[in-house]
């Protein structure tokens, strides 16, 4: 089974060769990290204290673990924990997000690549944040006596069609899972209905809210309102984040609409893809706007006083947004409007008490969309036209707008409490420590290999 795995990873890495080479030369995607992706040559670890490894897909998955980790630190200091990733972006958000922390790219999922991977970290439990069921990992982690758990679990409504036409294939990998939390009693019901055991299924919320901040005064938040030239700028500002392409000319045609009656307005457009930054900043000029850009590009530009920033402001920065919420009191979430993207975190804005926008295409968030609708703490727009009128209504009655925003808050903090269920989970998955497990000096470090070899 791993072999036959193997090659058809192996073929279908050949026919996406051209495409990915062409996106690293275009991009720098997928330029690093080969040694770690394709032969499993990770951190060796040298302690013998119990160890989770956690892997998250990405930035979104990234962040979602900060209160987990650190709560984890403050019950079981005794612990080792290191974070794996896909993403370039998002092994770069997990260094500094846990710059204590060893941080690496996960495996692909090739035979060779996840046994070397796994005995070098050795790692007590294998845990995996939403839904990635990846065999081969999952296979050698469970015959190496690793546990192997899945939090914060999720399957979509759109998503659960192709997992149950593929039952067959997927039930070897479920029957490896010691464990499952999900984030809903729905998705609960969707895993075990492709296949997992019921008993090893139990829900536990979503981390996702525990994470929010909620606190326009958190000092990442004013610490970024000084740098951008927004400290104690007047007017409402218009938060357009997570945009996909498309989404910026609908946030900036109703900007530029409504402006006309209300001049002091701020747009602030957050990509969700910041490589798209350089063309979107000479498109926004083109349009005949001046703007002021905060890009992973180059070193920030001095922070101009309220009077000299310009009205539109691009940040194409990695991992502010969540801050940048903070400062929004109308907020656009992206990857919303056009099919195929399913939406983007529409939580952030919400813990901050924005009026909050977004598209009609969000199954990615469907309980929170429905949770925030069903107490009209949020709207949907459908185009250039309704979000016009949606921001012209907002601003026009903004004690409207702040009663929506504070029950969209008043939804997330009901939320909170998954942190603490799931710490639960994973302590009685791995146990309590043992007598030898106080030899926990350096978490990692390199065997014969050099980080930068390894890269």
């Amino acid at each position: 089974m791993p072999y036959l795995l193997d090659a058809a990873y192996f073929v279908l890495l050949t026919i996406c060769s051209p495409v990915l080479l062409l996106r690293a030369w275009r991009t720098g995607k997928y330029r690093d990290g080969h040694a770690q992706k394709l032969w499993g040559r990770v951190p060796r670890r040298l302690g013998n204290a119990p160890c989770l490894w956690f892997h998250a897909v990405s930035v979104g998955e990234v962040l979602l673990l900060r209160p987990l980790i650190a709560d984890l630190h403050r019950r079981r200091p005794e612990w080792e924990v290191v974070i794996s990733t896909t993403t370039s972006t998002g092994l770069e958000v997990a260094r500094r997000t846990f710059p204590d922390l060893v941080t690496f790219y996960a495996p692909l999922d090739f035979s060779w690549a996840v046994s070397r991977a796994l005995s070098r970290v050795r790692p007590s439990a294998l845990v995996l944040v939403e839904t990635e069921l990846w065999p081969n990992l999952i296979r050698a982690a469970s015959n190496q006596g690793t546990r192997v758990a899945v939090i914060n679990g999720r399957i979509s409504r759109r998503s659960h069609p192709r997992y149950r036409r593929f039952r067959a294939l997927l039930a070897p990998t479920l029957r490896r899972l010691d464990v499952v939390g999900a984030q809903s009693e729905e998705s609960a019901a969707r895993f075990r209905d492709i296949g997992m055991l019921a008993d090893r299924v139990t829900v536990t919320g979503s981390i996702k809210y525990d994470g929010l901040e909620a606190n326009r005064d958190a000092p990442k938040v004013r610490s970024l309102r000084r740098s951008l030239g927004l400290e104690g700028a007047a007017g409402p500002i218009f938060v357009a984040g997570s945009t996909m392409e498309g989404e910026e000319a609908v946030a900036l045609h109703a900007y530029q609409t409504v402006r006309v009656d209300h001049p002091e307005l701020r747009l602030v457009i957050v990509p969700r893809h910041p490589e798209r930054g350089a063309d979107l900043a000479r498109w926004i000029e083109s349009q005949g706007h001046s703007v002021w850009r905060r890009s992973v590009e180059h070193e920030p530009p001095p922070a101009p006083s309220p009077g000299d920033l310009p009205p539109v402001l691009l940040i194409d920065t990695v991992g502010e947004l969540s801050s940048l919420w903070g400062m929004a009191d109308l907020a656009f979430v992206g990857g919303s409007l056009f099919p195929g993207r399913g939406g983007q975190n529409m939580m952030e804005p919400s813990a901050f008490g924005a009026s909050v926008l977004f598209g009609p295409h969000t199954s990615n968030f469907r309980e929170a969309v429905e949770g925030l609708l069903d107490r009209q703490a949020a709207r949907v727009v459908r185009d250039a036209d309704e979000l016009t009128e949606a921001l012209r209504s907002d601003l026009a009655a903004p004690e409207s707008a702040q009663a929506r925003g504070q029950g969209a808050r008043g939804f997330v903090l009901a939320q909170r409490g998954a942190t603490g269920r799931t710490l639960a989970l994973l302590d009685r998955l791995v146990g309590r420590p043992q007598q030898n497990t106080h030899l926990h000096g350096p978490l990692l470090r390199m065997g014969s290999e050099s980080a930068s070899s390894a890269a």
